[in-house]
């Protein structure tokens, strides 16, 4: 495909990498050049530095032949307008990061669409909704559902008293025989080393354990894993930010929540859009604050201001009280894998959360939903199976599935079935895959009519 990606800065140049390394041809315009220098000096592109908004920008980027515009400016005004002109001079589909969630209403996603805009983006609205998912399943490191539900990835730390430790794959499908179906485990991450694993894989003390779910494979995992079923009532958010806020906006009626924001205006502002949350205007780095709000009586502690390491001292603060729950949003990528080292239970990364949405429209085959795992260099795929393709030919024990690439569960109709050897998919049903890096597109033939064995 051709794309043309809008930035100006680290999420632009960030997808921007992530989509050259897939096959396409990509062109980047940015108004800084030091991000383009560095860009450009790592991958094999094209880059104009300048204003998206400027008609003559867009026609250098060649617009007119663009199969995808993305723009993912921080103003989203500029996004809007760079969409709306982009369609204009011929690109065949649009995409534009807003922050405004009253965008994202069914009426005014219409409006947007009759401007030449096809998709909206909104970071912040979905790094909202994964804090609240890791809340409500708070025994996990890592959500996601696929089809409302019926199936979930789940990501769990093997911590000291797991009962996977110590055992092999086959000694964990035999510990409960009446769970065999309701979940499979899809990688492991070891010392940064992702894999997935054979039966006599040894699952160790300190791994990370990506697994498909049903729903009533929950409590065996929650067992089996350590973890147990841990009830979250009291939960303290510093930055009250559009994360903060749509998170207690969703929250307080259900839960008792404190919101701690250095910003005096922001906070007031907070008070007239959330009636059942306490504000405190404060610096949470401040240890006596902490404690002056009960930080010990805290079941989690979510911390999303725009600072990734104001984010990380307050999460290290936290766990040293004692809490039990610890999410912190990371603009960095590279600093998931030391929030985890030191203990971070969620990680949010408005990066990778782009990523997942954007992917999904530079694929060939029928894929409603793609997740970029935080943490692990990897995708899960939920994808359809078209009439006639090759994996409604053989059972899934009989697919030459590429090495680094893995079935996880199948969605049909109303039922969610974890994969089995001898499971047929059938035409129509979505499957969740796990694709190790350079192994997308060719599961995706997989799921193409024109693929044949």
């Amino acid at each position: 495909m051709n794309i043309i990606i809008a930035g100006d800065g680290e999420v632009g140049a960030y997808l921007a990498k992530l989509l050259t390394g897939k096959g396409h041809n990509i062109t980047i315009v940015d108004p800084h050049i030091d991000v383009l220098e560095s860009v450009e000096s790592h991958n094999d592109l094209l880059t104009i530095n300048g204003n998206s908004t400027s008609i003559e920008v867009l026609k250098n980027a060649q617009v007119k032949s663009a199969d995808l515009l993305i723009s993912v400016v921080h103003d989203e005004r500029t996004n809007i307008i760079t969409c709306a002109l982009g369609k204009m001079m011929g690109a065949k589909q649009t995409i534009a990061r807003v922050s405004s969630f009253e965008y994202y209403q069914e009426a005014n996603v219409e409006k947007f669409k009759s401007l030449g805009i096809d998709e909206l983006i909104c970071p912040e609205r979905v790094a909202a909704s994964e804090c609240i998912d890791l809340i409500s399943q708070a025994a996990a490191t890592e959500v996601y559902d696929f089809s409302g539900g019926k199936l979930s990835l789940l990501l769990f730390h093997l911590e000291k008293g797991a009962k996977f430790i110590d055992k092999s794959l086959k000694d964990i499908f035999e510990m409960k025989s009446n769970d065999n179906d309701d979940f499979t485990i899809l990688a492991i991450n070891r010392n940064n080393l992702s894999f997935i694993p054979k039966k006599d894989e040894i699952f160790r003390e300190g791994d990370y354990v990506y697994l498909i779910t049903r729903p009533r494979g929950k409590k065996f995992l929650l067992d089996a894993t350590g973890k147990g079923d841990l009830e979250i009532k009291n939960v303290m958010i510093v930055g009250g930010g559009r994360i903060g806020r749509m998170m207690a906006s969703e929250l307080e009626n259900k839960l008792n929540i404190k919101i701690i924001e250095n910003n005096l205006e922001r906070c007031n502002k907070l008070a007239t859009v959330l009636s059942n949350s306490l504000i405190i205007n404060g610096d949470a780095r401040d240890v006596d604050l902490l404690e002056d709000e009960d930080i010990r009586g805290m079941d989690a502690f979510v911390a999303v201001t725009d600072n990734s390491e104001t984010n990380i001292l307050t999460c290290m603060l936290a766990k040293r009280f004692g809490v039990h729950k610890v999410i912190s949003l990371m603009d960095s990528v590279d600093y998931i894998d030391l929030a985890q080292r030191i203990g971070i239970d969620g990680i949010i990364n408005k990066k990778l959360i782009t990523a997942s949405y954007m992917t999904r429209f530079t694929l060939d085959g029928d894929v409603s939903n793609i997740k970029c795992l935080n943490g692990i260099d990897a995708d899960v795929l939920e994808i359809s199976a078209k009439k006639g393709s090759a994996v409604t030919k053989r059972p899934i024990g009989s697919l030459r599935l590429p090495e680094g690439a893995i079935i996880g569960g199948i969605i049909r109709e109303y039922e969610s079935h974890i994969a089995a050897n001898d499971f047929q998919i059938c035409e129509n049903d979505k499957v969740v895959v796990l694709c190790l890096p350079g192994t997308v597109e060719e599961v995706i033939k997989l799921f193409n009519k024109r693929t044949i064995f």
